[in-house]
């Protein structure tokens, strides 16, 4: 049984935009998509109107699991953005949005999911280090 993980932007995309269709039809059929906490966190805070907050509500409501960074994952996460931040230079406000693409892609690896996105640059950097398992759309 493999499974997967859906980043924050495949789900705007495919919403607002349309993107994705059979990217996603291909996923569904190869994987079990389970939801990460920190996705839903990151689609709520961005849900500005009730159409949008709605979307938000009803994947978060059928979830039948959410899958959450462990203290460890926080840990770990810390240490990888220290060390990728300071190669590259990156500012705070870099490191605090990377934070939570580490802590997906952490939590994604605990569990041997792979995560499926459009972040190429983000996950690149984070496959390099983490060993992660990311399946790439356009």
């Amino acid at each position: 049984m493999r499974f997967a993980i859906l980043d924050t932007n495949i789900y705007i995309d495919h919403w607002e935009r349309g993107y994705y269709g059979e990217a996603l039809e291909t996923v569904r059929q190869a994987y079990i998509v389970r939801q990460s906490a920190v996705v839903l966190s990151e689609l709520r805070r961005g849900a500005h109107t009730p159409d949008a907050e709605q979307l938000v509500s009803n994947l978060s409501r059928i979830a039948p699991t959410r899958w959450e960074p462990t203290a460890e994952d926080w840990w770990q996460a810390g240490g990888i953005i220290r060390k990728i931040g300071d190669k590259k230079g990156w500012e705070t406000g870099k490191r605090r949005d990377f934070q939570n693409d580490a802590l997906i892609a952490l939590t994604a690896r605990r569990h041997g999911a792979t995560v499926v996105t459009a972040d190429v640059a983000d996950f690149e950097l984070l496959t390099r280090e983490l060993r992660v398992s990311v399946l790439f759309v356009q």
